[in-house]
């Protein structure tokens, strides 16, 4: 009876433990950003899958995409859903637009789907100096609408209003963090927004980015980008910095406190570093600054003049292989995971815990299209035939100082082709190229570097699934597990009291 007792308990403790799994997924609190530009993307259930496995409770979308918003609903995970830059004239000039999108992308999806909207960010850097003002009179209007649409909808109070903005909005001209303050051009309009954001209780939104930093300034100081770097500090008056992220952020925090916002809530809305696209986005350098920003979002850890630490949005979580290259190539590379929510690098999540790949992917047969053995780079077709391929494919890995910049040029024109092949799903048609490639089986990735010839998710694969959402799958086998533990409780304490 003794062994019999002693295995129940050990059943009932290990059901606990099941239980506890389905109660804490996400409990470490980290938030991301969820981009949705690519080829051959995942299920929005899996990538749910993928948050919840890796403790990300807060994600900002930089779209209402109905397939992410529904996979998101009681899930657990707060949401920041934004408005991209194209949509603020109409919603500036229009308030009725305005009810009408937060209708549509905001109480539909609380009140049908249960997602836990937190936050609308309206429009996404629109003050950026590329931009050339082409946004600047529309964003605040624009804001404005939004709020009066949620207080319409009667979730003023749930629902909170901010704009992500580019850290070029400030700057200081004494080249210390003390000496911020907001650019001159867009001085009134800051003001505006930031008096309106905390009259209705929304936070300000900064995307801050050391990585652009470094590789646009070949006279940075490389160290000083990271949180571990050697660099020589900056100091400022009584305050020492030895990063650029603790030395920016306080140069917002300066310029609030110039203009009497000293309290102003701020949120962290995009920061990280790629892995691809340029010399200076590699696995390396990745795994040293997202590791750095890992610890300090787990120690609570603030800046010098905000000690208390802001809510941090990791940019991005997946890469994002049809992503605006204009900034650069190393665009599509910002994710902690690869496309195919697989781990570019391992990251210590605090608490024993390291990251957790997707699960459940699928992937097209493993071929790959290639230049052909027969096929001599001196044909007059070679160079249009990579173009094509480039053009309608992600090569960003080709550029100069990225993973795969050093092929020779049957290398170029076989990263090339397969990238056109897999984009494809590997039509038979898409290994086509006058004559010069081939279909092979053996895999063409370099034994040595960074440098993957890819296989793409299978899409129709993937289509054929069961669109149910993670808080569905998993409310079944956590109700599951709660019978369990119920019978067996019950069974427990009957042969405890016999």
């Amino acid at each position: 009876m003794a062994l019999f007792n002693q295995q129940y308990a050990t059943c009932f403790l290990l059901s606990l433990c099941i239980l506890s799994q389905c109660l804490t997924k996400g409990a470490i609190g980290f938030a991301c950003n969820w981009g949705t530009r690519s080829t051959h993307p995942l299920t929005p259930q899996i990538v749910v899958r993928l948050m919840k496995d890796n403790g990300f409770n807060k994600v900002k979308l930089f779209e209402a995409d109905p397939g992410a918003l529904k996979a998101l609903g009681r899930s657990g995970i707060q949401v920041m859903v934004g408005i991209p830059n194209d949509m603020l004239d109409s919603l500036a000039s229009n308030v009725n637009a305005a009810i009408a999108w937060v209708t549509q992308n905001v109480s539909t999806y609380i009140s049908k789907n249960g997602v836990d909207i937190r936050y609308v960010a309206v429009g996404n850097e629109a003050f950026l100096k590329t931009y050339n003002g082409r946004f600047v009179n529309a964003t605040f209007p624009a804001i404005q609408n939004i709020q009066a649409a949620l207080i319409k909808a009667g979730l003023g109070r749930q629902v909170k209003v901010t704009t992500p903005l580019n850290a070029d909005v400030y700057q200081s001209d004494s080249g210390l963090p003390s000496g911020g303050n907001f650019r001159p051009d867009i001085q009134d309009q800051m003001i505006n927004i930031i008096k309106f954001l905390r009259q209705n209780g929304g936070p300000l939104t900064f995307n801050i980015y050391p990585f652009l930093s470094m590789d646009a300034d070949p006279n940075f100081p490389k160290e000083f980008a990271f949180f571990d770097g050697s660099a020589s500090p900056v100091v400022d008056g009584s305050i020492t910095y030895t990063n650029v992220f603790d030395a920016n952020f306080d140069t917002l925090v300066s310029a609030l406190e110039k203009n009497g916002f000293s309290s102003m809530p701020i949120i962290v809305g995009e920061v990280g570093w790629p892995t691809d696209g340029s010399a200076n986005a590699n696995i390396k350098n990745a795994q040293r600054f997202n590791q750095g920003l890992f610890d300090r979002i787990v120690k609570k850890q603030g800046t010098p003049k905000r000690t208390t630490a802001p809510d941090i949005y990791v940019f991005g979580l997946i890469d994002e292989d049809a992503k605006s290259i204009e900034p650069g190539p190393f665009e599509r590379h910002w994710g902690v995971f690869n496309f195919d929510g697989s781990i570019k690098y391992p990251l210590n999540l605090g608490g024993g815990k390291s990251l957790v790949a997707a699960k459940g992917v699928k992937y097209l047969p493993k071929q790959w299209c290639v230049m052909s053995n027969q096929a001599n780079p001196t044909d007059p077709s070679f160079a249009d035939s990579i173009s094509k391929a480039c053009t309608y494919a992600d090569c960003t890995s080709l550029s100069p100082g990225a993973s795969c910049g050093n092929l020779d040029p049957r290398g170029n024109a076989s990263y090339a082709f397969n990238m056109y092949y897999q984009t494809m799903d590997q039509r038979k048609d898409a290994c086509n190229f006058n004559g010069l490639s081939a279909i092979t089986t053996i895999n063409p990735s370099p034994p040595q570097g960074s440098c993957k010839f890819e296989i793409m998710i299978d899409l129709g694969k993937h289509e054929n699934k069961s669109t149910t959402s993670f808080a569905e799958s998993m409310k079944g086998t956590c109700s599951m597990v709660m019978l369990v533990l119920s019978f067996m409780f019950t069974m427990l304490v009957s042969i405890i009291s016999a």
